[in-house]
C-alpha cells in the first residue's frame, strides 16, 4: 500500500533533470506558438459552428468564455508546477511528485488516451479540409480512400498520411521541426484574422436574435462541448526540458497562449454567428461555409488552404506530447524501457514517436471518432482537476520548493478550478462516463500487471 502512493522525490528529480543533456532550443516566442498551435485547430475551425447549431446558438461565445475561465484557473496551477518542476512529463510528473505513483500512472494513462484520440480526430478534420480544397481545383479523390469503413470507405488515407508525415518531422529533432511548426501556427493565425477582417463587414445583428435559443442549459452544455477546443495548452508543460529559462518562460507561455486562444475563440464565435444563422452551421467547415454564404468565395478558399496547413500544427503538437509522457513513465518503471530510448544525435524519443504515430494513423484511418471526441474531453477534464488538486498537496508537502510563479489566493483558486471541472464533467453523457471508466480500468490493469513493483531508472542507478 505504501508503494501505491509512493511519491517522487522533488530534489532528486531536479538533480536528474540537471544531469540530462537536453538541448535548450525553445524561447518564450516558441513556447507561446507551440501552445497556440496545440490549442487552435478543430475548435475554431469546426467545433464552434457545430456547438452553435446543436447546443448554444449565438451564445456559444459565452460557452467559450466559461470554458476559458475554467482553463485559465487550471493554467495557473500548471504555471506554478512548470516553474517549480521543469521536467518532461507535464501533468503526469506533477502528480507523481504530489499525489504518488498510482495516481500518476492513471493520469499519465489518461493523457496518453486523450491526446492519441485527439490526434486522430484532428487528422480526420485535416483530411476533410484537404478534400474540400482539392475539390475546388477539380480533383476528386476516391471516396473509398477518404472515408472510414463505417462511412462507406476503406480507409481515410489522407488522415493516415498526415500523421505519419508529422511523425517523421518530429523524429528529425525539435530544433529542426520547430521552425516549420512556427510557420504553420502563423499561417493558422493569419487565416483566423482574415476570416474576422472579411466577415465583420457581413454581420447582421438579427442573426444574434435570439441570442440564447437553447437557454442557460444550452450555454453550459456548449461549455462542456467546446472544452475540447482548449485541449492542448498543457502540451507546453511537457516541453520543459527543452525550454530556455523555464522558470520564467513556461508560466508566461502557458498563460499568454491560453489567453490569446480564448480571445480568438470568442471573436470568431461572434463573427461566425453574426454572418449566418446558427441553424446553418451544422457543418464541418463552418468558417469557409459562412464566407461562401456571403459571396466571399476567394476568402473561403484561402481559409480552407490555410486550415490544411494550420491544422498540421495541432497534429505536430499532439505527437510532441504523447512520446514524452511515455518516456517519463518508462523512466519511472511504469512502462517498458523501450519507451525511454532516445536518438543519440538529437535526443528525440524516436521509437515512442513512431509507435504513437502508427497508433494514431490506424485510429484516424479506420475508427469512427464521433463518440471518442467526448472521451478525449472527459480525460482532459479529469487531468486538469487532478493538477489543480495537486497544487494543494504540493504546497503542504513542499512549502520551501523554489517557484518562479505561484498561484494566487490558494486554496481558493485551485478549489474553484476543481469545481469548474466537476461541473463540466457532469454535462457530458453517461456513455462518455462509461467509456472513460473503461479506459481507466485498462490503466489499472497495466499498473497491476507491470508497473506496480518496477523501479525507476534513477533507483536502478543507486
Amino acid at each position: 500500500m505504501s508503494n501505491l502512493f509512493a511519491k517522487k522525490d522533488v530534489n532528486k528529480l531536479l538533480e536528474e533533470n540537471a544531469a540530462k543533456e537536453s538541448t535548450k532550443t525553445l524561447g518564450l516566442f516558441d513556447v507561446i506558438l507551440m501552445g497556440v498551435g496545440a490549442t487552435i485547430g478543430t475548435g475554431v475551425l469546426v467545433i464552434a459552428g457545430l456547438v452553435a447549431a446543436r447546443d448554444a446558438g449565438p451564445s456559444v461565445s459565452i460557452s467559450f468564455v466559461i470554458s476559458a475561465v475554467a482553463c485559465i484557473l487550471v493554467a495557473l496551477c500548471y504555471a506554478e508546477f512548470g516553474s517549480a518542476i521543469p521536467s518532461s512529463g507535464g501533468a503526469y510528473t506533477y502528480i507523481y511528485v504530489s499525489l504518488g505513483k498510482f495516481v500518476a500512472h492513471l493520469i499519465g494513462w489518461s493523457i496518453v488516451g486523450c491526446y492519441t484520440v485527439s490526434l486522430a480526430s484532428v487528422a480526420g478534420g485535416w483530411s476533410s479540409y484537404v478534400n474540400n480544397v482539392l475539390t475546388e481545383f477539380g480533383i476528386r479523390l476516391p471516396e473509398s480512400f477518404t472515408a472510414i469503413p463505417s462511412d462507406g470507405g476503406i480507409i481515410n488515407l489522407p488522415a493516415v498520411f498526415i500523421v505519419l508525415c508529422m511523425s517523421f518531422l518530429l523524429t528529425r529533432g525539435v530544433k529542426e521541426s520547430k521552425k516549420i511548426n512556427n510557420l504553420m501556427v502563423l499561417i493558422k493565425i493569419g487565416i483566423v484574422l482574415l476570416f474576422v477582417a472579411v466577415g465583420v463587414f457581413f454581420i447582421h445583428t438579427n442573426n444574434w436574435h435570439p441570442f440564447t435559443p437553447f437557454g442557460v442549459k444550452g450555454i453550459f452544455a456548449g461549455a462542456a462541448s467546446v472544452f475540447f477546443a482548449y485541449n492542448g495548452f498543457d502540451a507546453i508543460s511537457t516541453s520543459a526540458e527543452e525550454v530556455k529559462n523555464p522558470q520564467r518562460n513556461l508560466p508566461l507561455g502557458i498563460l499568454i497562449a491560453l489567453s490569446v486562444c480564448a480571445v480568438i475563440y470568442v471573436v470568431i464565435a461572434l463573427v461566425l454567428t453574426g454572418m449566418v444563422s446558427y441553424k446553418e452551421l451544422n457543418v464541418g467547415d463552418a468558417l469557409s461555409y459562412a464566407l461562401n454564404s456571403v459571396g466571399q468565395e476567394w476568402a473561403a478558399l484561402i481559409v480552407s488552404i490555410g486550415a490544411v496547413i494550420g491544422i498540421m500544427a495541432v497534429v505536430f503538437a499532439y505527437l510532441f506530447v504523447v512520446p514524452r509522457i511515455l518516456m517519463s513513465m518508462s523512466h519511472d518503471g511504469l512502462l517498458p524501457s523501450l519507451f525511454a530510448k532516445v536518438n543519440r544525435k538529437n535526443s528525440e524519443p524516436v521509437i515512442s514517436t513512431w509507435l504513437v504515430g502508427a497508433l494514431g494513423a490506424v485510429v484516424a484511418g479506420f475508427v469512427d471518432l464521433k463518440q471518442l471526441a467526448d472521451l478525449a474531453n472527459m480525460l482532459a477534464i479529469v487531468t486538469f482537476a487532478a493538477v489543480s488538486f495537486s497544487i494543494l498537496a504540493l504546497r503542504k508537502t513542499q512549502p520551501n520548493l523554489k517557484r518562479g510563479f505561484k498561484v494566487p489566493f490558494v486554496p481558493f483558486i485551485p478549489i474553484i478550478a476543481i469545481l469548474c471541472c466537476i461541473f463540466l464533467m457532469f454535462n457530458l453523457s453517461m456513455k462518455t462516463w462509461m467509456y472513460s471508466i473503461g479506459w481507466m480500468l485498462i490503466g489499472v490493469f497495466i499498473y497491476v500487471g507491470y508497473g506496480r513493483n518496477k523501479k525507476s531508472v534513477y533507483q536502478k542507478r543507486l
